[in-house]
């Protein structure tokens, strides 16, 4: 199929892509690939490529692409109601049923669900939230948020600021003051190379111990994470890690955010990354596994001891001043619905369970022994491998030479199959859709092995 040439064009012209190399697009020396048609794991461009899309998007369509089911939803509640907004009491059938369905499904202390359109939006409903809650309780100086190094909680200038990457930072004057960070649990990337994982857990502990006292606890309203890190390199925690870090906030009476963005609804193998790792949070982050990506859609979960302060406010001042426009979306709660049914009906937490310990394991098998491989880890349907330039000195490669993209370039090129190449680092990541089979699991390690030969020998 030819290339439609004005589409390309038009696209140069006219379209402000995110993340992207704006120069290098517009001079047309990147590619441009737009997507025409999905189904299952795959997708197809305008020229016929049939891709395998092994990061479900950007960890969102966890579904699988395709689905009809969302998709007639989509177009009912278009016919019936397309818009109706959710300000003072208004609500829609569609939203009120998918906030049952989603504290269904939460952890128990859960109490409310407060609804937007992507995870940097809910993000900073969570700390508006925080910080109103806090001027609640007649705390006005306990509002600093900690965050840490390697998060990724949006793009927005408080999220963006929680957000610990440089790309994030670099020239848009972040992160703001009452965001501050601490070390990530990124065991393979520690400092000391003789500490076992118990006491890397203690050194992160330590240095959260440490920030607390330097900045004073009654200076700090919450501490967000992510139960996984995702976008800082698909890392998950040390055993232990979440245990000794909620001792300590709670010790010292700082909220937990816990932003499951990504892990929310069964990337994990279970529902939420808080029923994997015990986490007792007092806001969870949710968003895009909430409708696979189908239709935009956010939401803040709010637990029992935030909400009981957030009613007391509206009592001593009326209304909450927080809103917006596109809050609750009666197409994207419909969305969110159908999704969640579909979710249980094909008993896909389950199989991101089943089939992303398999993916783990046989790319382990087949890498673990490359010289250039330094670590493969994951959890779920989450699969990372990083590589290094010296596996026994933990010696890395310079950013310059690219590796993380090379190999990501050539395994599209080479098999159709897609991965990330994540940043801060040469590490390639695999977040596929929980439909993902064992022989398409297979289909996507030897790709990768290909990859790595071409590009690492």
């Amino acid at each position: 199929m030819l290339k439609n040439d004005q589409l390309d064009q038009w696209d140069r012209e006219n379209f402000f892509h995110p993340s992207t190399h704006l120069a290098q697009h517009a001079r047309g020396e990147s590619p441009n690939r737009v997507i025409k048609t999905a189904s299952g794991v795959y997708i197809e461009d305008r020229d016929g490529n049939r891709l395998l899309d092994a990061f479900a998007g950007l960890y969102c369509v966890n579904v699988g692409y395709g689905r009809q089911e969302i998709a007639e939803a989509i177009a009912d509640q278009a016919r019936a109601l397309a818009y109706y907004h959710s300000y003072v009491g208004h609500g829609t059938e569609a939203s009120i049923t998918l906030s049952k369905m989603i504290l269904d499904r939460a952890p128990a202390n859960m109490s409310k669900v407060y609804f937007g359109l992507g995870g940097s939006d809910a993000n900073e409903t969570n700390v508006k939230l925080i910080w109103y809650y806090n001027n609640i309780l007649g705390r006005p100086q306990k509002k600093k948020i900690i965050s840490r190094w390697r998060g990724y909680h949006g793009s927005g200038l408080v999220t963006g600021s929680l957000t610990g990457l440089e790309l994030f930072h670099k020239k848009f004057d972040l992160p703001v003051d009452q965001v501050i960070h601490t070390e990530a649990p990124y065991y393979f990337r520690r400092a000391d190379l003789n500490q076992t994982e118990e006491q890397f857990v203690a050194h992160c502990v330590s240095e959260l111990e440490a920030l607390i006292a330097r900045e004073g606890a009654d200076t700090i309203a919450a501490f967000i994470g992510e139960p996984v890190l995702g976008t800082g390199g698909i890392v998950p925690p040390p055993k232990g890690y979440w245990a000794a870090i909620q001792a300590v906030l709670k010790k010292h009476d700082i909220l937990l955010v816990v932003d499951e963005v990504v892990t929310g609804f069964g990337r994990l193998g279970t529902m939420f990354g808080s029923d994997h790792y015990g986490l007792e949070a007092d806001i969870i982050t949710i968003a895009k596994g909430l409708t696979s990506a189908y239709a935009p859609l956010s939401g803040s979960i709010i637990g029992d001891k935030v909400w009981k302060v957030l009613e007391q406010g509206t009592d001593e001042n009326g209304p909450i001043g927080h809103g917006w426009t596109y809050s609750a979306h009666p197409i994207g709660a419909a969305a969110g619905v159908a999704n969640l049914k579909l979710i249980d009906s094909l008993n896909l937490v389950s199989n991101a369970g089943t089939v992303g310990a398999y993916l783990k394991k046989t790319m382990a098998h087949a890498l673990g022994d490359h010289p250039h491989v330094g670590d493969i880890r994951g959890e779920g349907m989450l699969c990372a491998v990083e590589f290094v330039k010296d596996r026994d000195n933990r010696v890395y490669f310079d950013a310059a030479d690219k590796i993380g993209p090379q190999v990501s370039a050539t395994l599209l090129s080479q098999d159709k199959v897609i991965a990330r190449a994540m940043p801060q680092g040469d590490i390639l990541g695999f977040a596929p859709p929980f439909c993902l089979t064992k022989a398409e699991a297979d289909h996507v390690v030897s790709a990768t092995v290909r990859a790595v030969k071409t590009v690492l020998g």
